[in-house]
């Protein structure tokens, strides 16, 4: 079986040069800056290319954690010096990280809000040869301002202990200093730059260079900095999860069924009433019928199901068991042990696979308000590893229950998460590295009832009917096309004895016989 990784030439998983870029933040606080720094790092670490953002805040809170809004005003000398200093520390350890090759992109975090600010770090980097995308976020939306500064005086370190409306208020007075010496990017300036005007309704973009810069600004053209969440739910427990196979589009037992009904619920319980959701599903029979309560609910929300958030495709494995799988396949099974994100199954996908897939996705999701993902284990990890920043090997690992209801919202330094369980028993279908050849199977949590066994017997039932229903089609294709051939004199009219093996006729069990 075949285990070779989706890497592009330089081995980090996308086509990227052999280029070394900074992205640099641009404009006044509350801006989103540190929100689409974070988010851009994170997006190429998901992707498989090596990225740091370098926050210059966290270089001046060494020497001055907590300061007023006085410090930031450009009278200030002693203020300035530090803020200086502080930019040439984050810079030098960025050249750093360059030259020991320990990644292909930096994120400068700063407001870089001057002209002669943003000359200095060019020279600072054409110097060190590293390549420049200048990312500038300009907005003028004063009800999105004072969410920004609500959030900022909440989670920032800088606030952190003070009185809420205090800090807000000095975070106000530390903007309209900004505000007086702030220099928008101009063309006259011969940057690479794009630049996002309120909440992206405008983009300007100027002078891009290559493809990993152009990865990067179609990434970043799609983002928002409006607040909004997201909701991931596997679908209900099924029919194939109650015997412990994989794959395959069963359909919901009892419980996964009991499940679906419940989950409005959850979603009631975890989004402001005023707010709009849109469903998501893969195409396959047990998400789509896990989210089919939602769509008749009170709250009418919209659904759309995308073929990109089907499961991992595991090929020739599909509808087999763990244990199954380590008999067939034994060296597989321990080749995908050793490294599961990048083991691909013959005929089917790895994780790396389904993390390509899912960039579309990704996209999507970024352009998007609040948005409600009904889908599969391996998808879920993916996308939630994308959120939360979780490493490549850790990630086909991570624990994902059944009848469990996660929202993950962004922030400007990190992602909030929130879980909701439904109180509704499910099989668990993780598996450890190394762990015996099986998930837990509702016979080994609490032996098969009848609701479980007439689950199987239907779903057995259900797939036999479709296996002759094929087989039927074929055989008649087969009769049709020697019948077809005899009215043209090709052949007499022909008995056809038709032999099979599981179900599938081909040429090599069907003979035609000439009376």
């Amino acid at each position: 079986m075949s285990r070779s990784p989706s890497v592009g030439a330089n081995g980090h998983g996308v086509q990227a040069e052999d280029t070394r870029i900074c992205v640099v933040m641009v404009g006044l606080p509350a801006r989103g800056k540190s929100l689409i720094a974070q988010k851009v790092v994170r997006y190429l670490r998901w992707l498989s290319v090596p990225a740091k953002t370098f926050n210059v805040g966290n270089y001046r809170r060494l020497d001055t954690p907590q300061p007023t809004a006085a410090f930031f005003d450009t009278s200030n000398k002693q203020g300035e010096k530090l803020r200086h200093a502080a930019a040439e520390a984050a810079v030098n350890d960025m050249i750093k990280y360059f030259n020991n090759k320990a990644g292909l992109v930096a994120v400068l975090d700063a407001t870089n809000s001057t002209k002669v600010r943003r000359k200095w770090v060019r020279e600072r980097c054409d110097q060190a040869n590293i390549s420049t995308l200048f990312v500038e976020s300009k907005c003028d939306d004063e009800d999105l301002i004072m969410s920004n500064i609500m959030e900022v005086k909440t989670t920032s370190p800088d606030y952190k202990g003070q009185d809420p409306e205090s800090a807000a208020k000095d975070f106000r007075n530390r903007i309209r200093n900004y505000e007086r010496v702030y220099q928008t990017i101009e063309e006259e300036e011969d940057l690479t730059f794009v630049k996002i005007i309120d909440v992206g309704s405008q983009v300007v973009i100027n002078h891009i260079k290559d493809h990993l810069q152009s990865r990067v600004v179609y990434y970043v053209m799609s983002l928002h900095i409006k607040p909004r969440s997201i909701w991931l739910s596997r679908h209900g427990e099924s029919v194939y999860n109650l015997t412990g196979r994989i794959g395959g589009d069963s359909n919901l037992s009892h419980r996964g069924e009991a499940y679906a009904k419940a989950l409005p619920g959850l979603v009631a319980a975890s989004v402001p009433q005023d707010a709009h959701i849109q469903i998501w599903t893969s195409t396959l029979k047990r998400t789509i019928a896990t989210a089919r309560w939602l769509a008749s609910s009170k709250k009418q929300y919209t659904t759309l199901e995308w073929k990109a958030l089907d499961e991992l495709d595991a090929g020739l494995c599909d509808g087999l068991t763990y244990g199954q799988i380590k008999d067939r396949f034994p060296e597989d099974f321990a080749s995908r042990d050793a490294d599961k994100y990048n083991y691909r199954y013959t005929g089917g996908e790895s994780y790396r696979d389904v993390v390509i897939r899912l960039e579309p996705i990704i996209m999507e999701l970024e352009r998007s308000e609040n948005v409600l993902i009904v889908t599969h284990q391996a998808v879920l990890r993916c996308i939630y590893a994308y959120y939360m920043n979780v490493p490549q090997e850790r990630s086909p690992w991570m624990e994902v229950p059944l009848h469990t209801l996660i929202k993950l919202t962004p922030r400007a330094y990190s992602t909030e998460e929130q879980r909701f369980t439904a109180n509704i028993p499910a099989v668990s279908t993780y598996r450890e590295k190394g762990g015996e050849a099986k998930h837990q199977t509702a016979e080994d949590e609490v032996g098969l009832g009848e609701l479980e066994i007439r689950d199987i017997q239907a779903n057995e039932e259900e797939e036999a009917a479709e296996k002759m229903s094929s087989f039927d089609e074929e055989v008649e294709e087969v009769i049709e096309k020697a019948n077809n051939e005899a009215a043209h004199g090709a052949i007499k009219p022909a008995i056809v004895r038709v032999s099979t093996h599981d179900g599938h006729v081909d040429g090599d069990n069907i003979s035609i016989v000439i009376p």
